[in-house]
């Protein structure tokens, strides 16, 4: 379906992972995307990014926001055809996964099929470290390839990244030699999806490069997710207010921003 211009695939978590286990297998390079209101705001704002998102192999629906308009672009679709992006001839609801517990579950499905994966981003050694250790513990016997803190990426020229070119070529060295099967790319999005989509293509055993945002500092214990019963009821958002009130204007922008678009603006669909 698509929602503010951007595709969402109408999968649940059982079916991306057997897309997942599918792109393992396949001999063409594969992005997954996790698009959430903040995204798809910024993505109506920046064309490049929209573009960027669209080409993702799969788009998972993450975002109690996206869920809920998810639900009523569903309700209000008259199209027969099977969902973009999904192979799939049969329509189901798109159904929230989390993008941290994905990261996880395809950890998961990496340790079962024996492949390798990477961890890059973050901008902090300490929390790097900390998240592959974490994951070690938690996945015995996964195949943790290596890890980098990444390229620090601040500038954007025309909404596309302007990059230290020896630090770049560098980094994309240092992850050939690694040489994983899975990619996991927390440079915090918009970043993240437009490094994936203008290098992925230069790291020749890479079949899977995922966006998985903060899943990192969680994963290291630098941030704390949200209780169980509050990602039930959608209120992650409050939860991370309440202990990081500098992000006001990003939640403002995920919540009454983005179901402005959505809502009272049908043609920004």
């Amino acid at each position: 379906m698509d929602i503010l211009g951007v595709r969402v695939d109408e999968v649940d978590g059982t079916r991306a992972l057997e897309k997942v286990a599918s792109f393992l297998d396949s001999q063409k390079q594969n992005k997954i995307f996790t698009p959430n209101p903040e995204m798809l705001v910024d993505a109506r704002n920046d064309e490049y990014f929209r573009e960027v998102l669209n080409s993702g192999d799969l788009n998972i629906c993450d975002g109690f926001g996206l869920w809920l308009a998810a639900k009523l672009s569903l309700r209000g679709s008259r199209d027969p055809s099977p969902p973009l992006g999904t192979g799939s001839a049969i329509q189901s609801p798109a159904v929230r996964i989390s993008g941290v517990d994905f990261m996880l579950d395809i950890c998961g499905l990496a340790k079962e099929k024996d492949k390798g994966v990477s961890l890059l981003g973050s901008g902090d050694e300490s929390v790097i470290k900390n998240a592959a250790e974490a994951l070690k513990r938690k996945f015995s016997g996964l195949k943790i390839c290596g890890f980098n803190n990444g390229i620090k990426i601040e500038k954007l020229v025309n909404h596309k990244i302007e990059y230290d070119k020896t630090g770049n070529e560098d980094l994309l060295y240092d992850i050939i030699m690694q040489a994983p099967d899975i990619l996991f790319v927390g440079f915090g999005h918009g970043k993240q999806e437009k490094w994936i989509y203008e290098n992925l293509a230069q790291l020749p055993s890479v079949k899977v490069a995922i966006g998985v945002g903060g899943a990192f500092d969680f994963l290291a214990g630098k941030s704390k997710r949200a209780p169980k019963f509050m990602r039930w009821l959608g209120l992650e958002w409050l939860w991370r207010l309440s202990l990081e009130p500098w992000r006001i204007k990003r939640i403002f922008k995920a919540t009454i921003v983005f179901l402005f678009y959505f809502l009272w603006q049908p043609t920004a669909r």
